[in-house]
C-alpha cells in the first residue's frame, strides 16, 4: 500500500487508514480480525480508534475497540507494523467531556493498557474545549510524548480559527503542534449553513489552511455510511440539493467509465488530490473491505479529477 508523509512530520503512513470504531461492539471479535488480518495483509499500518469508540451501542460503554485492538496486536505479534491513533476528549461513562489536563493524562493511561502498548504514534484532541486554556491542553501533550507514551499530537472536530490558535500557542511556548486535523469529509458537500454537531464538517477554508500549514486532512465518514452505493442508506439531510444531484452524476459517470464502484471513485479522488486527503475507511464485512482496498486500484487522470473537483464549482 502506498504511503504518504503524514502532515508537518517525517513519518510515512498509509494512504488508507483504518477506522476501528465498530471492532468489539456491533462488530463481532471473529469479523473484526478477519478485517484487521485483511488491512494488515494489504500493507496497510494506520489503524485508527478512540477511547469513546463504540459508548452508543447499546450494551456498551466505550473502550471496547481498544480492548480488541489490543488483544489483536499481542496475538498477530504486529506492533512494529503498525501506526496506531486515538483519542480523547468526548464524554463517556465516568469520563467528562474536555481536554483538561488530568483527564488527557488519565485516559491516555486507559488507553495504553486497553490497547497493551507502551506508546500511541498519534493522539487527537478528539473535540475542541473552549474552557480550557489551550497552553494547558498542549502542555498536557508535551508531557505525554516527553515521558515517550505519544509520538505526535492531533486535533479533529476543530474550526481552522482553533487550529490557529493552538498553532499559535505552540510556537509561542515552544510546545508540540498538531500535525494534522481529522474532520468529516466526503465527496458530496452539505448545504452551506447547516451543521452535523458534535462533528465538524472540513470545508474549503480548512483545506486550504492545512495546505498552507502542511497539515494532513484525515476525512473520516468519506463513504457518508454506504449512501454512495446503498438503495437502503440514504444521504444525510443537510447533503441533500441540486448539488449533491450534479455531483453524483458526475461520480456515477467517471465510475462506470472506470468499471469501479462510486465508493471506489470517492476514496481514489481523496487519495489523488494535492496534498494527498487521507481517508479513513470502514467496513463491516470482507467484501466490504475488499472493495475499499481496490480503490488502491483506480487511476484518474488530470481531466478526472478536473471533472469531478469542478462539478458545481
Amino acid at each position: 500500500m502506498k504511503s504518504v508523509r503524514l502532515g508537518n512530520t517525517n513519518v510515512q503512513v498509509s494512504v488508507l487508514c483504518l477506522g476501528a470504531m465498530y471492532f468489539g461492539s456491533s462488530i463481532d471479535v471473529s469479523t473484526s480480525y478477519q478485517l484487521l488480518d485483511q488491512y494488515l495483509e494489504a500493507g496497510g499500518s494506520f489503524i485508527d480508534t478512540a477511547n469513546i469508540y463504540a459508548r452508543w451501542v447499546p450494551g456498551y460503554v466505550g473502550g471496547e475497540s481498544e480492548t480488541l485492538l489490543g488483544r489483536w496486536i499481542q496475538e498477530r505479534k504486529a506492533r512494529s507494523e503498525l501506526f496506531l491513533a486515538s483519542k480523547v476528549g468526548f464524554e463517556m461513562p465516568g469520563v467528562e467531556r474536555g481536554l483538561r489536563a488530568i483527564q488527557i493524562e488519565e485516559e491516555c493511561e486507559k488507553t495504553l493498557r486497553r490497547l497493551k502498548i507502551d506508546t500511541i504514534d498519534l493522539y487527537y484532541a478528539h473535540c475542541d474545549d473552549r474552557h480550557t486554556s489551550m497552553e494547558k491542553t498542549m502542555e498536557s501533550f508535551a508531557r505525554l510524548i516527553k515521558a515517550g507514551k505519544v509520538r505526535y499530537v492531533g486535533a479533529s472536530n476543530f474550526l481552522p480559527w482553533r487550529l490557529e490558535e493552538a498553532r499559535w500557542t505552540s510556537k509561542t511556548h515552544r510546545l508540540p503542534e498538531y500535525c494534522c486535523i481529522q474532520q468529516r469529509y466526503s465527496y458530496v458537500r452539505p448545504r452551506i449553513g447547516t451543521h452535523s454537531d458534535p462533528q465538524v464538517v472540513a470545508n474549503e477554508e480548512l483545506l486550504d489552511y492545512c495546505k498552507n500549514r502542511e497539515l494532513t486532512l484525515l476525512a473520516y465518514s468519506p463513504l457518508l455510511r454506504g449512501a454512495y452505493t446503498r438503495p437502503d442508506r440514504s444521504f444525510p439531510e443537510q447533503y441533500l440539493g441540486r448539488d449533491m444531484e450534479v455531483r453524483l452524476a458526475v461520480l456515477k459517470a467517471i465510475a462506470e467509465e472506470k468499471n469501479a464502484t462510486a465508493n471506489q471513485v470517492v476514496l481514489a479522488w481523496m487519495v489523488h488530490s494535492s496534498p494527498c486527503i487521507v481517508p479513513l475507511v470502514a467496513a463491516s464485512k470482507p467484501e466490504q473491505m475488499r472493495e475499499n482496498l481496490r480503490a488502491l486500484r483506480v487511476k484518474l487522470s488530470i481531466d478526472d479529477m478536473a471533472r469531478l473537483n469542478d462539478a458545481c464549482a
